[in-house]
């Protein structure tokens, strides 16, 4: 069974040269990095997992490009595990894949790792097999063209969605994460966004305190500012459980890379998104 693309046509372009252009204007923008990604690494320690934003690639494509661009800086994983939000209230309190054996995007498909699936749901029983929690979810299925375009080898994952983002779901799902991860080339994605719907001012402010305790790698900080400002962020539940993994998989700093909302896109900063992108590395 295969996964079809969803949001091709509307996020991104549905058509491969489409998409590949896209990808590229996300890197090259003035908003991105403004440098295509490396093709071989040029360092040798552990890649860096990822806090990535999710929306249409005009708005949050270029800040998405400066974790991407990191990542090309090192030897590729062959398993990924993307932590994304439920948007749609569909599915299990923590979703995996059932029957889907493979997502399929305009640039090709990408197979799920049933294998590690297992292993997750035999940890416990707060992660269940529910094709219904992906099957209209986009958090995950935007990573996907950008991983794809970057690995000129071919890679499986695992996407993972979270309808409960309480703080203590998910301490236990990166701890899980890092257990079925050990000894294994996997890497950990966060797929969030920030604040949304407020002004540019606004957004800015609170995101940056949120920003803060991410880059401190503070998890309970993290829950309590969104708590107290009430940050419409999406994807805390993500955010956390892949710094709870990253703390156990030896990447214990973290670094902005880049921050901005879509009215520094469209000009219009009366009502924003806010979209954050971040590398947790290993301690050199």
């Amino acid at each position: 069974m295969i996964r079809n693309a969803q949001y091709a046509g509307s996020f991104y372009p549905g058509n491969s040269d489409g998409l590949n252009e896209a990808i590229e204007n996300s890197f090259t923008s003035s908003l991105g990095p403004q440098q295509l990604p490396h093709k071989e690494p040029v360092e040798t320690g552990l890649f860096p997992f990822l806090l990535v934003p999710h929306a249409g690639y005009i708005y949050s494509g270029p800040v998405a490009a400066w974790s991407y661009l990191e990542l090309s800086k090192y030897p590729p994983p062959s398993t990924v595990i993307i932590l994304g939000p439920n948007h749609t209230g569909f599915g299990a309190d923590i979703g995996v894949p059932n029957k889907v054996e493979s997502w399929r995007t305009p640039l090709g498909e990408v197979e799920v790792n049933h294998e590690l699936i297992e292993e997750l749901v035999n940890y416990s029983s707060l992660i269940r097999k529910s094709d219904d929690s992906h099957a209209r979810e986009y958090s995950i299925e935007v990573q996907l063209p950008f991983l794809q375009y970057l690995f000129d080898e071919p890679f499986n994952f695992v996407p993972i969605v979270l309808l409960n983002q309480s703080y203590d779901a998910s301490m236990v799902l990166g701890e899980i994460i890092a257990k079925v991860s050990h000894g294994k080339n996997v890497l950990v994605i966060a797929s969030s966004d920030f604040t949304h719907f407020e002004s540019h001012s606004i957004a800015t402010k609170k995101d940056n305190l949120i920003l803060e305790a991410i880059e401190q790698m503070n998890t309970k900080e993290m829950y309590d500012i969104k708590s107290r400002l009430t940050v419409s962020m999406c994807g805390i539940g993500p955010i956390a459980g892949t710094i709870e993994a990253a703390k156990r998989m030896g990447r214990k700093q973290a670094k902005l890379l880049q921050y901005a909302t879509s009215g520094d896109t469209s000009g219009d900063r009366s009502s924003v998104v806010g979209y954050g992108s971040a590398a947790f590395y290993s301690e050199k």
